[in-house]
């Protein structure tokens, strides 16, 4: 797992076993709620979540319009549950939420097999999981089950029981807003509208709520943070269109999501595919040590699509582990806390901390020795016998940072020109600073 290093905002060194312990404690707390893109489900989510940061709940009612959709009406469930013929409570929405289609219409009727059937879903090549469903903009009825469970359906009279109300309400969306030195802003974005499913859903919520509750512990940042938890699409869809007025202070941003598994880190680019967060993002998956996967931006995924709409087209990438829809898990009941394990979640805290650090230490410097190299030796930067490993990378990087700040490169841009870790370029600037051979351009 990538370890974190020192972040710069107020030299903090992170327990990543503790972090990830907490993250997943955190995913069992919300694992059992009925979540959907609208309801008590995702206000009790959100009061939760207030308990480990700064979070402004927003009320948006029924009916609004954003931009070319309405605000749906407010989905609530108390239970649902069928009864088959013998008696037996076969389907039990209190078991498992995602028994029931989301956004199921209340009913409560008594039918045979076959008028049932057209409203039972499952997977026949995966018998022994449940599907999550959904039918959020037709108004429609449903439950979810294995494969296995269906086979043994006998013929006869079934109780079925769904009660759910289907009203006049409101869209919930919460954000965490932590202000920096500027107001150029860093946006994290995840979705909260999915019931028990861990890596798609929860695993981007927890990870979000981490990342806000630790960088609201520092005091000096440059960039501000707006941390949105938002059902997906409607939600990014609801945020975008009330906060127009925010939206160029946006300058980088990444979606949450699927970032608890086991797989290697994919990054899907941004819709323009050569921005700045992209090459951080690079940076960072590059000098990891890990294996990870770079694609391009494709239209269909989550929320990117909604920030990167052609009218929008805000900087943003998503950060994943194993993409939704690539593990066999996906949006079935096996998607549960056996599946994602806290060393996957820290590890994605730790590459997030580390994409915020390259862009909170990104600065140009001007060499103040710049004709020929300056003497390294009686600074005590370079070593005192040559042809020795120890130290090696450091003055390689400290060479580095000496020839190419000319005022023209970044350390950023150092780094991937000279394929050195960024954390040892940035380290070997601070020690050109100290040493007077090395200023941040325009700091006077």
């Amino acid at each position: 797992m990538n370890k974190i290093m020192t972040i710069n905002f107020d030299k903090i060194d992170y327990d990543l076993e503790k972090i990830g312990k907490e993250m997943h404690d955190l995913m069992t707390e919300l694992f059992p709620i009925c979540r959907s893109i609208t309801g008590d489900g995702v206000r009790k989510t959100d009061d939760i979540l207030s308990q480990h940061m700064p979070l402004e709940i927003h009320e948006v009612p029924t009916g609004t319009k954003v931009f070319d959709w309405i605000v749906p009406k407010e989905w609530n469930i108390n239970d649902a549950y069928i009864i088959d013929p013998n008696g037996e409570k076969i389907i039990d929405f209190k078991k498992s939420n995602v028994h029931i289609m989301s956004y199921s219409v209340p009913i409560n009727e008594k039918m045979t097999l076959k008028e049932l059937t057209p409203h039972l879903y499952t997977i026949p090549d995966k018998p022994d999981v449940i599907p999550y469903r959904i039918s959020y903009y037709k108004e429609n009825w449903g439950f979810c089950l294995t494969h296995n469970q269906f086979l043994n359906l006998e013929e006869g009279e079934y109780q079925v029981v769904i009660d759910s109300s289907l009203k006049d309400g409101s869209l919930t969306y919460a954000e965490c807003f932590l202000p920096g030195e500027t107001d150029h802003e860093i946006l994290v974005s995840c979705y909260t509208c999915h019931p028990s499913l861990c890596n798609d859903n929860l695993s981007g919520v927890v990870l979000s709520t981490l990342l806000a509750k630790e960088i609201s512990k520092i005091n000096s940042k440059k960039y501000s943070y707006r941390f949105l938890f938002v059902p997906e699409t409607i939600g990014a869809i609801t945020w975008l269109s009330l906060n127009e007025s925010k939206l160029s202070n946006i300058k980088h941003g990444l979606v949450a999501t699927c970032v608890g598994d086991a797989g290697n880190s994919t990054y899907k680019k941004t819709r323009n595919g050569n921005l700045y967060i992209d090459r951080v993002v690079t940076n960072v998956l590059k000098n990891s040590g890990d294996d990870y996967k770079i694609i391009d931006y494709f239209p269909p995924g989550s929320d990117e699509r909604q920030y990167g709409s052609p009218g929008i087209n805000l900087p943003v990438g998503s950060l994943m582990k194993t993409p939704y829809g690539d593990f066999p898990q996906y949006h079935t009941s096996a998607d549960n806390l056996d599946f994602v394990k806290p060393v996957g979640l820290a590890d994605s805290f730790s590459k997030y901390m580390n994409i915020f650090y390259i862009i909170e230490n990104d600065k140009t410097f001007v060499n103040l020795q710049p004709k020929g190299e300056p003497n390294l030796g009686k600074r005590g930067l370079y070593r005192t016998v040559s042809g020795q490993q120890d130290g090696y990378e450091s003055e390689l990087a400290t060479i580095s940072v000496l020839n190419l700040s000319d005022g023209n490169h970044s350390l950023l841009e150092i780094s991937e020109r000279t394929n050195i870790d960024f954390n040892l370029i940035k380290q070997s600037a601070d020690r050109l600073v100290e040493s007077k051979l090395l200023e941040e351009l325009n700091s006077k």
